[in-house]
């Protein structure tokens, strides 16, 4: 597996190459922002139309790292919906396979800005969770330590290219990059993504390896503003 191991608050952790957090010792995958039915939600609302696989594609993804690490818990860290109707509109061939995913493992949805609250789909919603020394939830909050967060769609540009990362800052917090596809995302420079990182904070950029750059390196070769909303 080429991922990145690093320690938060006293917890082993690995951030996988795909933009998934493995905890090895909980059993635990947490992924965030998978966004599902975003190409139905923009077609609903005569947005641009986009091919509408992206469900399909985060799902075979989100299969292969359940079957690669054997987690047997997993956490959804918000907006696992694009919108309260996408799980309404969820084709029935995808609602099987995420059943199929569900089967067997304790699943915990936490809320999002886009997806409040999902339902009919089985497992657990909560507002936050707390599991051993760290705190699961959505949105970062100021002064938290052992926090693992989604939402903003981290990204930095690297020789050129933009790709997602996590936002670690030792001691304090795990920021996930978007799972789901047409996502979009924060470069890590901006004034929001960079008031939530202290001292040591480090990139770790996904793609086909996950490897860690210095915060500062990352932020300084990025922009300061996203080129796709959240």
């Amino acid at each position: 597996m080429s991922a990145y191991r690093f320690t938060l608050a006293g917890c082993d952790l690995t951030a996988l190459p795909s933009g998934g957090l493995f905890w090895a010792e909980a059993g635990l995958l947490v992924v965030s922002d998978l966004h599902f039915g975003k190409s139905t939600r923009l077609a609903r609302r005569g947005g641009a139309l986009l091919p509408p696989y992206e469900t399909r594609d985060t799902l075979l993804r989100l299969d292969a790292d359940l079957t690669q690490t054997g987690a047997t818990e997993v956490i959804c860290l918000g907006d696992s919906f694009d919108d309260v109707a996408a799980a309404d509109e969820m084709e029935a061939a995808d609602r099987q396979a995420l059943a199929r995913l569900l089967e067997g493992r304790r699943w915990t949805w936490i809320a999002g800005n886009h997806d409040p609250a999902p339902g009919g789909l089985g497992g657990h919603h909560a507002a936050e969770h707390r599991q051993g020394a760290l705190t699961f939830r959505h949105i970062a909050e100021p002064g938290a330590v052992g926090e693992v967060s989604g939402h903003f769609h981290p990204k930095a540009r690297l020789a050129g290219q933009s790709r997602p990362c996590f936002l670690l800052s030792p001691g304090a917090r795990l920021i996930l990059p978007a799972y789901g596809c047409y996502t979009g995302g924060l470069f890590c420079a901006a004034p929001e993504l960079a008031a939530l990182m202290g001292p040591g904070a480090l990139a770790i950029l996904t793609g086909r390896v996950a490897r860690a750059i210095p915060y500062a390196a990352a932020a300084q070769t990025s922009p300061r503003a996203s080129t796709v909303g959240r």
